[in-house]
């Protein structure tokens, strides 16, 4: 990989604990700062469970991709917010069932657009995986630069992958699902996931969180996640503790994090 981009490592910010990079620390990753993992480990004080659930997401985006690239027939993914790469990233799910899938990552930290390279040089032959730099707040933008891209008149998968706790204001939340939604066509998928208020610990991790200096988390309930897919067509098993959206062991619990896929009628 090309060294990083010096006006992007400036803002990298080592001291100060970042979102993604708390994230990737929880995944077992190595890209993270010392600030970024004295967080995590205060957060995991109060719930042991934030490790499961970040491990659980990835779980969840494998069989949720998988069923929509072998099941569904999409070829084209919108993962917007992906965070930092790790393993099993989506280019490498869909692309693995159908070669010639084309992914667009979109994210504004700056830690993950220094890893874009990477990302980028793992596509396959066939397929086509590029990267948008923007912010999530920003669906018009993402919208045109992703048409470089994609094919706005076929079917689109649009990933929102534990990233909306980040912003405070559920109607600001629906507005950009909607604007995002509403430039898909027909046969279009939503898949969202979040953390959610469903027991005291998950509570008390989140304020954990924002006492030791990371961005605030707002956890909602099943509710107000079910509110963000309204106007779809649930898949089955509809919105649900994300280890037991169509778990492939009979034994899988529940965790504090709602996620669905859903398809635009």
């Amino acid at each position: 990989m090309a060294g990083p981009d010096p006006e992007l490592a400036a803002k990298l910010q080592p001291d100060v604990p970042h979102a993604a990079r708390i994230w990737n620390y929880w995944m077992g990753g190595k890209d993270n700062f010392q600030s970024d993992r004295a967080a995590g480990d205060a957060v995991a004080e109060v719930y042991p469970e934030i490790v499961l659930m970040a491990q659980q997401s990835r779980v969840f985006l494998v069989r949720a991709v998988h069923h929509l690239a072998a099941e569904a027939g999409i070829r084209q993914f919108l993962d917007i917010g992906t965070g930092l790469p790790t393993m099993q990233n989506t280019h490498a799910v869909a692309q693995a069932v159908a070669p010639d899938s084309r992914i667009v990552y979109v994210d504004n930290d700056p830690m993950v657009l220094v890893h874009a390279r990477a990302l980028l040089a793992s596509t396959t032959s066939e397929g086509v995986t590029t990267y948008v730099p923007a912010d999530y707040h920003d669906p018009e933008k993402i919208l045109a630069e992703a048409a470089q891209t994609l094919d706005f008149d076929q079917p689109i998968a649009v990933m929102y992958m534990g990233v909306m706790g980040y912003e405070p204001d559920l109607d600001v939340v629906r507005s950009i699902v909607e604007r995002t939604m509403d430039a898909v066509p027909s046969g279009s998928h939503l898949v969202l996931w979040d953390g959610t208020n469903t027991s005291p610990a998950v509570v008390s991790g989140a304020e954990r969180l924002a006492q030791s200096g990371g961005v605030p988390y707002i956890l909602r309930s099943p509710e107000e996640l079910e509110s963000c897919f309204d106007g779809l067509m649930m898949v089955e098993p509809g919105l649900v503790p994300i280890p037991l959206w169509r778990p492939e062991t009979p034994d899988a619990v529940g965790i504090d994090a709602y996620g669905a896929v859903a398809r635009k009628p």
